[in-house]
């Protein structure tokens, strides 16, 4: 090819391939520092609580106490409910370790001992057969979030499974996953059928959806980059500087957080914080919403379980 001589339109084409190329390589290299940050913290986690020096001060005010301590050095995505999940995380997927560089080996405590889940979690045996360095690759965190939720070790390994073959976004994982996939499968006469049809109507990941995912929003920054870039291009003359807002939910919790970019904090307490809704109360909202939202699944799935639905 870098002999052949381009027209415009292969100009055109190579370059978009490269950047796509490119692009892809760049999102996949920030999912996995995510999702490796997410374990060693499991990892951490679970090493104090077996060997730490002080760890009966704490006892069960550890996870209360760390977060605490964390976001005072304004690390994100700390709470202790967060905490607790990359604590499972760590138990639920010790494959992971066998992905680790050579770089991160000596960051490991007892990097010589082999994590015995079965003796901590009963639960996770049959343990999942995916090497680590594939579920790095293929799955974002926020999609290993919602299969560590699941407690039955089978279930978890099917859906993992399904969602690496369809290359599924999180809400399609999420989707599949209500609708009872698992169990309809199982209930089905022709289960391959139903997983051909399954993944020829699913909606696939996509590097946007990625670099977009809430996780990685605060892992990066982002959303201070979104405000200093409308700031920049979108602002005209008499217009107040940007704040910007994020809305996440998970379960029955709901995240509320601004980004002020390069704003000084005074001005936004003084010109803003009277106009604009307060954070609890946005949360409560949204919480609200979500319970809502949480309850009308529920009595779908019962309705679906009491019917026996199956393809």
């Amino acid at each position: 090819m870098a002999s052949e001589q381009l027209n415009f339109n292969g100009l055109v084409q190579q370059i978009k391939t490269i950047h796509d190329s490119l692009q892809k390589q760049a999102v996949k290299a920030v999912n996995m520092g995510l999702t490796l940050r997410n374990w060693m913290i499991g990892h951490y986690i679970y090493e104090y609580e077996q060997d730490g020096q002080d760890r009966a001060e704490y006892g069960e005010k550890l996870l209360h106490k760390l977060s605490d301590s964390l976001q005072h050095y304004g690390l994100k995505r700390v709470e202790e409910r967060e905490l607790r999940r990359f604590r499972l995380f760590y138990l639920t997927y010790p494959r992971i370790r066998e992905s680790l560089t050579p770089e991160l080996l000596p960051f490991l405590k007892n990097a010589g001992k082999q994590l015995d889940t079965a003796a901590i979690r009963e639960t996770l045996s049959p343990e999942s057969r995916t090497p680590g360095q594939t579920l790095l690759e293929r799955l974002s965190f926020s999609h290993l979030a919602e299969l560590i939720a699941i407690e039955d070790a089978q279930k978890r390994y099917f859906y993992e499974i399904e969602c690496i073959r369809g290359n599924w976004s999180v809400r399609e994982l999420k989707r599949q996953i209500a609708s009872l996939y698992y169990e309809r499968s199982g209930l089905s006469k022709n289960p391959k059928k139903l997983s051909e049809l399954t993944l020829d109507k699913a909606q696939a990941q996509t590097p946007h959806q990625i670099i977009r995912d809430p996780y990685v929003f605060e892992f990066l920054g982002q959303l201070n980059t979104y405000v200093n870039w409308y700031a920049r291009h979108e602002k005209t003359e008499g217009d107040n500087p940007p704040v910007g807002i994020l809305l996440c939910t998970q379960e029955n919790h709901a995240l509320v957080e601004y980004a002020l970019a390069g704003m000084d904090n005074q001005l936004f307490v003084s010109k803003y914080q009277l106009e604009l809704p307060d954070k609890k109360q946005m949360q409560r909202f949204l919480e609200t919403q979500l319970a809502a939202s949480t309850k009308l699944e529920k009595t779908i799935k019962k309705n679906l379980e009491v019917l026996g639905y199956g393809e």
